[in-house]
């Protein structure tokens, strides 16, 4: 049986189960109900219509945040020669060559991305086993192998965030913070449902979203009416 805390019952008591929000009030409500000692976050679960055990049904991509994440995201590069002052100067946290690829096989993760140029990946493919578990390997659909490092790094640091389906065919994404306008959260969501829009893959048929729910870190999950997701602030 599963057991709730006295204020997730109270907060659950407040919704009505047979409402799907419009995208103002379920943030409206995820705003009022947060009440522990952290800012929580913000996190979009949506479920499609897509079966990922097909090649064709596949959904990995990025988007940008306009709004940021509200997480400070520590990036690490591995490249080589000039490219490795060129990461310093665009904001890396942490830069290296064969000296970090064999820090990280020695435990060293203190970072959210790791960013990698080209002629680096035959050296890091044996960093799949520690990194591809936790979602860290670089890989070009994801923006994390480029040459152009400063616009890579910059747009992590902004709020760029990489998403995929899990074998469900739900998507599950952190789009802000708790502290954030309700304004800004909307603008946040509207930029991931174009994303998910956009990359719809090509073997989708039939109803591409079949449900979108908001939730906070230690708050209920509500059901939002993805009909009005078009009435989102776009500015």
């Amino acid at each position: 049986m599963i057991k709730r805390s006295r204020r997730f019952t109270n907060i659950i008591q407040n919704l009505d189960k047979n409402l799907i929000y419009s995208p103002d009030d379920a943030l409206s409500l995820l705003k009022d109900f947060s009440s522990v000692n952290f800012i929580e976050t913000l996190e979009a679960h949506i479920s499609l219509g897509l079966d990922p055990k097909y090649a064709d049904q596949q959904l990995r991509s990025t988007v940008i945040l306009p709004k940021g994440s509200g997480k400070t995201i520590k990036v690490a590069v591995i490249t080589q020669g000039d490219n490795l002052n060129k990461a310093l100067l665009a904001g890396a946290d942490k830069v290296g060559s064969d000296d970090l690829v064999n820090e990280i096989l020695n435990g060293y993760l203190a970072f959210d991305k790791l960013i990698a140029t080209p002629d680096m990946m035959l050296m890091i493919a044996k960093l799949g086993r520690i990194l591809g578990p936790r979602g860290l390997m670089p890989s070009p659909k994801s923006g994390t192998v480029t040459n152009d490092l400063k616009d890579a790094i910059n747009e992590f640091k902004a709020g760029k965030l990489e998403y995929k389906i899990d074998r469900t065919g739900i998507v599950h994404v952190p789009i802000g913070k708790m502290n954030f306008s309700v304004d800004d959260l909307k603008i946040n969501l509207k930029a991931l449902q174009d994303s998910i829009e956009k990359n719809r893959p090509s073997g989708s048929r039939g109803k591409y979203w079949k449900s979108l729910y908001l939730s906070s870190t230690m708050g209920p999950g509500i059901p939002v009416d993805i009909g009005l997701m078009k009435d989102c602030v776009t500015g």
